[in-house]
């Protein structure tokens, strides 16, 4: 492991607030992929971008409180709290577990997140 997994994904999150599409894809690799495990996955960059722009582009504000993470080698886990605030003012908390798998060079390649679709939608309706 040649990098610290754990800020990387840290990292990620903080791009997410800042709601800057270019920024947050500049934390994967080419071939990645983002599994939102209720939804169809997202592979390559330009699923992943499309997928990125389908959150944010109605999105005001965004958090990620992380609760609990742990490291295996290039393996992130993480318990967390996604807050969005949509551009109409509803808000939405989803709690979340996700895993990242990350390259030696500090790329994630695997983002798989864990969460109740419905959770978000009632909330968000």
């Amino acid at each position: 492991m040649a990098v610290n997994c754990e800020k990387i994904v840290s990292d990620l999150f903080a791009a997410w607030t800042r709601l800057n599409v270019d920024e947050v894809m500049t934390y994967f690799t080419e071939d990645a992929v983002w599994d939102n495990v209720p939804m169809s996955p997202a592979k390559g960059h330009a699923a992943i971008r499309e997928m990125t722009h389908g959150f944010m582009k109605d999105a005001s504000a965004f958090t990620a409180k992380i609760l609990k993470s742990a490291h295996d080698g290039n393996v992130v886990f993480n318990e967390r709290v996604d807050t969005i605030v949509m551009k109409n003012g509803k808000k939405a908390d989803i709690p979340v577990a996700g895993m990242f798998e990350l390259t030696d060079g500090g790329k994630i390649k695997v983002w798989r997140d864990y969460f109740d679709l419905g959770t978000f939608t009632k909330q968000i309706s």
